[in-house]
């Protein structure tokens, strides 16, 4: 049954409207549909005869009448629907971030989207996705770091910055330390064709032991060329026989030489009474980083020793040696722009004893 129909009263600027939106190219059709109902029962127009003229049911014609004639011209806006209700609230974000704090399942190493889902019981695995990419929160990837808990970490740290950034005049600040037990690996290397045609370039993962050494290196901050030496053992003898080559390196020059906290760099005096132009300063407890010539060992590793072959150790040392030569030719001194050593603890930090 159609509804009484409303009398439409159009203002003239409510029907200069209408007629503009009947004829823009632009209107939507079921905006032009409304204008032209609006129009027509201003005109007088009955109910039946609209809906047969503009196409439509004769209980749309009635609807957009009386909508009119309540609201005008905001009565011939859709109003706003609620839609679906969401399935997950951020109740269920705060369930994801809470189990997330707690240790895995027995057995298992870090969490993981399925056992997630599982352990929440009513959350789809997909949604659990969706909102660890959506808070850039990666399951798989790990930082790691050093604390360290040396009482004279800044006055330390302080000593070893100074030298970066302000070296004594006249005098030749060198980083020292070890790289042990480098091996030399003899791996398949070239090329594999694949039965579909296909060439693949690598080694294999077998692989002979042909022995290992250790590399003693002395970074000159200034200009950043290093001094390097092979030894089969990591003693005191033989960081001493090291020093003893670096000091014959710059005679008569006062040296600072930065080192770590390896037992066999320390407890020197007989050595240091015997060499007065020799000065030892040392990195705070396990903050071996602040030793520059660890960054030199990261890029003798990345651009010398990932990916070789050797097919026995005195290959290996020849490399180095060759490595180093070529990088001396054209070494430049690392630029330390941190000026300010802090100590400060980690607030709020776990540390988890398993």
């Amino acid at each position: 049954m159609i509804p009484e129909a409303r009398e439409v009263h159009l203002s003239r600027k409510d029907r200069k409207v209408l007629e503009a939106c009947c004829r823009s190219p632009v209107t939507l059709q079921r905006d032009l549909k409304r204008a032209r109902i609006v129009l027509l029962a201003a005109d007088g127009r009955s109910t039946r005869s609209i809906a047969k003229e503009v196409g439509v049911q004769p209980r749309i014609v009635s609807l957009w009448r009386h909508r009119y004639a309540d609201h005008g011209l905001e009565g011939l806006q859709d109003k706003p629907r609620p839609g679906k209700q969401p399935i997950y609230t951020k109740t269920t974000d705060k369930r994801i971030l809470k189990l997330l704090d707690k240790p895995p399942p027995q057995g298992f190493a870090r969490w993981t989207g399925p056992l997630l889902a599982e352990a929440l019981g009513d959350v789809d695995v997909q949604y659990v996705w969706r909102f660890l990419r959506s808070h850039k929160i990666d399951l798989v990837a790990r930082k790691s770091w050093c604390e360290s808990n040396d009482p004279n970490f800044t006055a330390k740290a302080a000593d070893v910055v100074g030298l970066y950034v302000a070296p004594p005049a006249k005098a030749i600040v060198l980083c020292v330390d070890e790289k042990p037990s480098i091996q030399a690996l003899e791996r398949a290397q070239g090329y594999l064709k694949l039965p579909n045609g296909r060439a693949l370039t690598g080694q294999s993962h077998d692989y002979k032991r042909h022995g290992t050494t250790t590399l003693f290196a002395a970074l000159e901050v200034a200009t950043g060329k290093i001094i390097a030496t092979h030894s089969k053992r990591r003693r005191r003898v033989e960081f001493l026989d090291f020093m003893n080559s670096v000091t014959a390196a710059f005679p008569n020059r006062k040296l600072h030489v930065i080192l770590d906290n390896l037992n066999t760099h320390k407890k020197n005096e007989d050595w240091l009474k015997a060499h007065p132009n020799v000065q030892f300063h040392f990195t705070p407890t396990s903050a071996s980083w602040l030793n520059q010539v660890e960054v030199w060992f990261s890029i003798l590793q990345g651009q010398s020793l990932s990916g070789t072959s050797f097919t026995s150790l005195k290959q290996l040392q020849e490399h180095i040696d060759a490595y180093v030569n070529a990088y001396n030719d054209r070494a430049e001194p690392f630029v330390w722009t941190k000026k300010k050593v802090r100590q400060r603890r980690f607030k709020g930090r776990r540390i988890t004893q398993l």
